[in-house]
C-alpha cells in the first residue's frame, strides 16, 4: 500500500508500505468520472494532472484530511498503479481492509451540488432529497467502502460536510436496505449470506466482472480478479470460495 501526502500545494507518494508501518490515514469514497477525468498514478509520477476533473477531489481529500490532523491520505485513482496487474490484484483483494483501517473515510458526492447549505447547520429535507438520489448509492464498490471504515463522512461537492454515518444511518438504511447494525460495525458474519448478496443488488459496475469482485471483502474472501472471465463465472467462484 503506498500513500499520499499533501504539503505546499504538492502531492507526494509514500513508498511501498507493509501493514505494520502504515501510519494512520484518511481514504476517499467518491464515484469515478471518465477515465480521462481521473487522475492516476503516472499523472503524479510526472507532475501532470492538475488540470483534470478529478484533480479537484485529490485536493478536497488532502486538505480534508489535514484539517484532521492526518498527514497522509489514500485515493484509488492514483495511489494504484493499473498498469502493474500483480498490484491491481493486490489492491482487489486488500481493497475493504484499507478502508476498515481508515482512520476517517470521505465520501465526496460530486452530484450532490448545494452551493447555499451549511454545514453546520441541521440536516434539511431538501439536501435529504438530493442526497439519497446520489448516483454513489448505485456503484458497487461503494458498498464495502460504506460498511467497512468506522468513521464515514459525506461531504456535497463544494466540500461541505453532510453529515456522518451514524447521524444519516436511517437514510443510509432506507436507501441501501443495508441493515443498521451492520452500518454500526457489527461483524458481517453475522449476517445471512444471501442479504449481504440484497445489499448489492441493483449497483452497477464499470466492468461485469466487478460486481462479483467488489463483494471480496463483504464475504471475506481472497481469490484472484481474472478480467475477462465474464460476471457469471466471477460469481460462481465467489460463491463457491464463500
Amino acid at each position: 500500500m503506498r500513500l499520499l501526502e499533501f504539503s505546499d500545494t504538492k502531492f507526494s507518494f509514500t513508498k511501498d508500505l507493509q501493514d505494520k508501518n502504515i501510519p494512520q490515514y484518511a481514504i476517499l469514497s467518491h464515484t469515478w468520472g471518465l477515465d480521462t477525468e481521473e487522475v492516476t498514478y503516472k499523472d503524479l509520477i510526472d507532475g501532470t494532472g492538475m488540470n483534470k476533473a478529478g484533480f479537484k477531489k485529490l485536493q478536497f481529500c488532502g486538505e480534508q484530511a489535514m484539517q484532521d490532523g492526518l498527514q497522509y491520505f489514500w485515493i484509488d485513482t492514483c495511489c494504484i498503479d493499473k498498469s502493474n496487474s500483480t498490484e491491481l490484484n493486490e489492491a482487489i483483494t486488500s481493497m475493504f481492509r484499507w478502508y476498515q483501517n481508515a482512520t476517517r473515510c470521505y465520501v465526496y458526492l460530486s452530484d450532490v451540488s448545494f452551493p447555499t447549505f451549511d454545514s453546520l447547520q441541521q440536516f434539511n429535507p431538501e439536501v435529504d432529497t438530493i442526497f439519497r438520489a446520489s448516483r454513489w448509492f448505485t456503484r458497487g464498490w461503494t458498498l464495502q467502502e460504506l460498511i467497512a471504515p468506522f468513521s464515514v463522512e459525506f461531504f456535497t461537492k463544494e466540500g461541505k460536510l453532510i453529515g456522518n454515518k451514524k447521524s444519516l444511518e436511517q437514510q443510509i438504511h432506507e436507501v441501501t436496505k443495508v441493515a443498521i447494525q451492520a452500518l454500526r460495525g457489527e461483524s458481517l458474519s453475522e449476517f445471512d449470506i444471501e442479504e449481504r448478496f440484497n445489499w448489492a443488488d441493483g449497483r452497477q459496475t464499470s466492468r461485469e466482472e466487478d460486481l462479483a469482485y467488489c463483494l471480496f471483502g463483504i464475504f471475506d474472501v481472497s481469490i484472484a480478479a481474472l478480467y475477462g472471465e465474464g460476471k457469471d463465472k466471477a460469481f460462481r467462484r465467489l460463491r463457491k470460495d464463500i
